[in-house]
């Protein structure tokens, strides 16, 4: 189901519903990898995590950030696409890929949320203004999964890790590059057993 989401920028989203909704008050909202680089909500680690999340009967909400704006207004688009999901859903999570994964982390700082996994998030300093994930995991409350590529170079993923350890988050480091080539279902299913467990 298409879905036009809140806030004073042109923001749409697709709402995956489970065929069997074993758990209707539960929502993950699902952000997208950098926009300018083809980043949208039909990226393919992002249909897998809601295609795995709608297996254990776990709705998702992928969207589509509004008009570029160096990551600034992205963070709001993430705020928005959360609020939207609390007004019909009573535990939502937070999922984001790469781009998305440093918009999650930073949303998530000052947003109640039930879960939060960012799936090779970078630093966020030089991916967008305004944006510091690594800060962001200081002022999380809700439990966390960071997964990293071991072979990633795009992007700055070392100080997320660290500082996610640091605070005792727990980080899970996978034999791939930043794209995950060939490994998103095995991906997904790590991504929606963490939301999963966390009910």
């Amino acid at each position: 189901m298409d879905v036009v989401l809140p806030g004073g920028r042109d923001v749409r989203g697709t709402l995956d519903e489970p065929d069997d909704p074993s758990d209707p008050e539960t929502i993950v909202v699902a952000c997208p990898p950098h926009p300018q680089q083809g980043g949208t909500r039909s990226d393919q680690r992002l249909t897998a995590v809601s295609d795995a999340l709608g297996e254990r009967g776990i709705a998702c909400l992928r969207f589509d950030y509004g008009a570029w704006d160096e990551g600034r207004a992205e963070q709001d688009d993430v705020r928005n696409a959360i609020r939207w999901a609390c007004e019909r859903f009573a535990r939502v999570g937070l999922f984001g890929f790469s781009f998305g994964a440093t918009m999650a982390l930073c949303a998530a700082a000052d947003s109640e949320l039930w879960a939060v996994c960012a799936l090779a998030p970078d630093s966020g300093e030089a991916m967008a203004a305004d944006a510091d994930a690594v800060a962001a995991l200081d002022e999380i409350g809700s439990p966390t999964r960071i997964l990293a590529a071991e072979r990633d170079s795009t992007a700055d993923w070392e100080p997320v890790v660290e500082r996610a350890r640091e605070n005792r988050i727990e980080v899970d480091e996978l034999a791939a590059d930043h794209f995950f080539v060939g490994q998103s279902g095995k991906v997904a299913e790590r991504v929606a057993t963490f939301f999963d467990e966390s009910r």
